[in-house]
């Protein structure tokens, strides 16, 4: 596949599974056996399933999610995006519970494509930012 067909389907990842909720785009876009390196949270496996399950978690308690894509590079089988992340806390967010509040946060998704499928994803998502907002944890001090 080509950089550029590599980058189009990491964007119709992003519109169809995290900006539209279509969950079950992710069994055409990821490989049956796609490796997960981000750290996810509690309970979900580094597997098509764990990042499908991430996006319902995610979809759940930000259910007005929209992931803007504000950079996106491609080299051979390579895509690096840097995303934000916004939404309304409407449910449990690592183990917040519903706040009401309004969040925006950053990430960094690495993924590598083989044969029209990403086999391979690595996320930096900015959790710290996320949970400061959330109030579960204290702003930085502008000392």
């Amino acid at each position: 596949m080509s950089i550029e067909k590599n980058k189009a389907l990491y964007c119709r990842f992003i519109d169809e599974v995290a900006n539209r909720g279509n969950i079950s785009a992710a069994d055409e876009i990821l490989a049956p056996a796609v490796v997960e390196h981000e750290t996810l949270p509690a309970g979900l496996t580094p597997d098509r399933d764990g990042i499908k399950r991430l996006f319902e978690m995610l979809r759940t308690a930000l259910p007005d999610l929209r992931i803007s894509i504000e950079d996106l590079i491609g080299d051979a089988d390579m895509v690096v995006a840097r995303v934000t992340l916004r939404g309304t806390h409407r449910d449990v967010l690592l183990g917040v519970p519903a706040t009401g509040r309004a969040v925006s946060y950053a990430a960094i998704d690495i993924s590598r494509w083989a044969d029209g499928r990403m086999v391979e994803h690595w996320g930096v998502p900015d959790y710290l930012s996320l949970l400061q907002q959330l109030g579960a944890l204290p702003a930085p001090s502008r000392d």
